[in-house]
This record gives C-alpha cells, structure tokens and sequence, in this order.
C-alpha cells in the first residue's frame, strides 16, 4: 500500500506587491502537478514552480525519524530530497483578505491539500498594522511557547519581521521542517509545533501560532544561515563551523569553488523569497509595506568562542595544534559582507537612504542581526575585521596567531550609525545576544533588541561580566554597552533584580519575550511570559513611541 502523501510545511506568504502575493510550500516528492487555489469559493486556480533544495542534509546530529541519538540512522551528513513550490496569486485587491489553500498531486496520482488560511496583498499607506518582531529561534526551548502567546495575545499579525539566525545548522533539513524534538522552525511560526516543557513536574505542550500561513515574512541574515566549506568536515555542525575568509580561499584553492572553500548562504536563499536589490541580491534589500519603509542589511560575522585557552580556536587567537596548518585556523571572527564606507553595501545603503521611498515613509526601520548597542555578550570585540597578528621565535617557528579588533574602527558605529542618523531613521531593530534590551541614542534613533525568545546567555551587567581577554591592545568592554548608551528601563512592568531595583533587560531561560510594532498607534510594545507557570497571564512590560 502507499502511503498517505504529506505536505512537508503549511504555505506560507512572501513577497507581496500591490495586487499580488507568493505562496510557498515544501514537499519531499516531487509530484507532478501543485496549485493554489483562492477566492471565496476558492473559485481561482493558479499552478506553482517546483525547484529542488540542493544543499539539506541530515547527519549523525540530526533529530528526525527515529534518530534521537547521534548517529543511529545517519553516520555522516546524507543528502535529504526536498522540493519547493511558489505560486504567485494576482489580482488582488489592497486591504482585502482572500481564501486560498494548496494541493499537491503526488506521482501515483493521489494528493493532499493544506487547510484554508487567508492571504493579502501589500498594505497601503495608512493601513494600521500589527508587525511581530522576532529573531534568534534556533530550536530554543521557549521559542513555540513564545510564538503561541504572539497569537494568543493579539491575535493574527499582518507581517513578520525576522532579525536573523532562524535555524542552528543552516543545511541540516530537519530543524527548519521536522526535528522531532517538536520545534523546527516554519511547525513554530505555523502553530503545527509540537515542543514539551516541564516545570515542578507538569508538562504543557506548545504548539507555536499560526502566523505566516496569513502574513508575509521578511528576513536577515544571521550567523547561523551562514554555511562554511562544503563537505570538509565529517558533520554539518563542524561544516557550520568551518567559515573560511574569501581571500584566503582564493590563494588555497585557486582552481576550485571558491563559494564552496569559504561560506555560503545558499539554503536560506533557497528557502526564501524576498525583496531584492541589485547590489545585494536576497542578501539586502529595502521594501514598503504600509507606513514602513523596512531596510534589511548583511551585518554578521562569525561567531568563536570568546575562550582564551590555547586549545581553542577562538575569537582572539588559533588553537595551538592549527599553529603550522594555516588551512585549519578561523581567522577571528570574519565578516561575511563588508559594510564599511565605500563598500558595495555601505554605497547601496546610502543610495536607499536618499531615495523617495524611504524620504517619504512615515516610518523608517533598518534591521540587521549584529547589534549595534546591548548588554549582551556578542557585541564584543568590535565588528571590525580580525587584525591577525603572528608572534614567532628567533628561527622563524609560529608561537602564536592571535587577533586583535580595534574599536575605532566598528564599522556600524563609525559607518552605518551616522548615515542612519543623518536619514532620520526612527528604528534600528536587530538580534543575536538572547535578551531584550533597548537604548535610544542623542539623536533619538531607539535600538531595539528583542531576541530573547528561546533562551538566553545573559546580560552584561552587575556582578555578570564578559569574557574578555587583558593584556591585549585594544581594551575590550566587560559590563554595559561598550559604545556607549546606557540602557533604558521598561516603562510599564520591569522586572526587579535581587537587590529589589528594575532591570534595564531581559534574560532569562524561563521568561520569553516578544514585541509588536503597531503603526496605526506608532507604537512599539514589548510582552513577556512567564514558562514556569503555564496558567499565567502575558505581560506588557515596555512601550514607546516612534516620532
């Protein structure tokens, strides 16, 4: 007998235009014919393009299948069929939601089709919306429950604006469709989770929200969509890993692929369609949507480990076995995509800046992973490009390789800021630390980070300070926000530290954190919820304004 066909996700909702969506779905048959159907009788059908992922995989790390502990099924990363299905649905109409479902016909004729859910358009000016800001999902614990409460609390959003690291292992399939852990990524954001918790011996199941099957999602590339040289290493996690410097890469393997001997973003840009501008391609990109003119930079590097042991190869130096195989060494934490004054994306950005588009929005965003201001603990050293510096003996022998960043030269604080500042940019909203927090500069830009969503590694503030290392030139920042600002407390609900007073942050392992942005009241609003008590209410904690 064959078995029942299954879609692999729901469908989901990309690159709306003024009368028209994308609607996205994955499957692993190839199938011979997949469609939308919509209208109010579902009445209109329109039939989707089917690519093939080229690079997911599965390994002895994976969880799926029976797989829950490395390595029963898979030894070594396996390549997993995955296919792709768009469709693009016309014709309609700014402010009016329309009926759709998909259907998949599988190649012995049998098919299955996907519940209705409802789609739009892009929003016009003036329309008020409900924007979730999210980032840093990554399989986390708290990640379904946080979802959940999204669509719990005020109910269906109408766009998700996503700041980077969506996945762990970018390549490896099942985190992004079927870890069998129950919290892969589009199963959170589509309410099909399946993610247990358990506090004082009760276990709540969470099953995430239902949100992107109705709203389209933008995105950013974090470190995590970031994939290193293909197929080196014996695990995608040590693939992951492997990011290699382009230039490098050139001199060592000169006469093969260089995209493949150094880091690609090649599934996300699979998975995803997205705005795209000529310079940056998905990479970055501005679009409107409603009031907003959304700007979406590349600003992530590779994160090592801030560990100063010499077995380690680390943000400032290699491990001392890597010392003679320059092939094996980090090379710091490398920036993927330059963004520095005069760089392609630094002059793409500047010409978006001056544009009608983004001059005339009522409200002006950028978003990018790397954070520019936080408590947390990913924004030092500085994001500026590793200076390698090679000590070595008097016969010429390596002693060390160690990196230096010197903070003069941040190019989001010396470059990007000013540009944003000059533009009147009213938000800048990013990842990557595991916490919210947020801080509004002289010029009354607010930086908002509220990526503490899964779980997190803690603040830099108090008696918690980085790890960094002394006795290095440049002088790396232990507590507070090492540019500078210092962090503004929640207006409405702080939480209180042990001595009684408010903090100026969340993180937490059992409190989780989401933020809406409302145009119609230009408001941006921050809720939290507490995991070790299941039955309790949502909290609005934080709120402001944007002028």
């Amino acid at each position: 007998m064959t078995s029942v066909p299954q879609l692999l996700t729901d469908p989901f909702l990309q690159l709306p235009t003024q009368n028209s969506v994308r609607v996205v779905w994955f499957t692993e048959f190839a199938g011979t014919q997949h469609s939308v159907t919509y209208g109010e009788d579902l009445q209109h059908t329109v039939y989707a393009s089917t690519t093939k992922l080229s690079r997911t995989r599965e390994d002895q790390y994976s969880r799926v299948g029976n797989q829950t502990q490395n390595g029963q099924i898979y030894q070594q990363p396996v390549q997993r069929h995955i296919w792709r299905h768009e469709a693009e649905v016309t014709g309609l109409t700014p402010g009016v939601r329309v009926n759709y479902r998909v259907t998949s016909v599988c190649e012995d004729g049998t098919s299955v089709s996907s519940n209705v859910f409802t789609l739009a358009p892009t929003p016009e000016p003036g329309t008020p919306l409900k924007i979730l800001l999210t980032s840093d999902h990554q399989l986390k614990p708290m990640t379904c429950a946080n979802l959940q409460k999204v669509v719990e609390t005020v109910g269906r959003v109408d766009a998700v604006w996503f700041a980077g690291d969506l996945a762990n292992v970018s390549d490896r399939a099942s985190e992004w469709f079927d870890d069998n852990r129950g919290g892969a990524f589009f199963p959170g954001l589509q309410g099909r989770a399946n993610y247990e918790m358990e506090h004082n011996s009760v276990k709540v199941t969470y099953k995430g929200g239902e949100i992107i099957q109705h709203a389209p999602m933008f995105t950013c590339i974090g470190n995590h969509e970031v994939m290193g040289r293909f197929a080196r290493t014996g695990s995608l996690d040590d693939e992951f890993n492997d990011t290699f410097p382009r230039a490098v890469a050139q001199k060592l393997y000169s006469s093969e692929s260089l995209i493949d001997n150094s880091f690609n973003t090649i599934t996300y840009e699979e998975i995803f369609s997205l705005p795209q501008s000529q310079a940056g391609g998905k990479k970055y990109y501005a679009v409107s949507f409603g009031d907003v003119r959304l700007v979406v930079l590349y600003i992530t590097n590779m994160w090592r480990s801030p560990k100063l042991t010499d077995q380690y190869q680390g943000r400032y130096q290699e491990a001392t076995k890597d010392l003679n195989h320059p092939e094996n060494w980090g090379y710091g934490q490398l920036i993927y995509e330059p963004i520095a004054k005069g760089s392609t994306q630094y002059n793409w950005l500047e010409k978006e800046l001056n544009s009608p588009e983004f001059q005339q929005a009522k409200y002006k965003v950028v978003m990018f992973h790397h954070p520019p201001h936080t408590l947390g603990d990913n924004i030092v050293p500085a994001y500026t490009n590793p200076v390698q510096i090679i000590e070595r003996d008097d016969a010429g022998n390596i002693q060390a390789v160690r990196y230096e960043y010197p903070k003069d030269a941040d190019y989001i604080i010396r470059d990007v800021i000013p540009l944003l500042e000059a533009a009147q940019v009213q938000l800048v909203f990013y990842g990557h630390s595991h916490l919210w927090n947020r801080f509004v500069s002289l010029n009354g830009i607010h930086f908002l980070e509220t990526s503490n969503i899964g779980n997190s590694y803690g603040a830099a503030w108090g008696e918690r300070k980085r790890e960094v290392p002394t006795g290095y030139q440049e002088e790396y920042i232990a507590l507070g926000d090492p540019n500078g600002l210092e962090p503004v407390v929640p207006t409405i609900n702080p939480l209180l530290g042990e001595d009684g007073k408010p903090l100026p942050y969340i993180a937490s392992n059992d409190i989780t954190v989401f933020s809406i942005f409302d145009t119609g009241r230009g408001q941006v609003r921050s809720y939290f919820f507490d995991t070790r008590k299941p039955d309790s209410q949502v909290v609005k904690f934080d709120e402001f304004n944007l002028q």
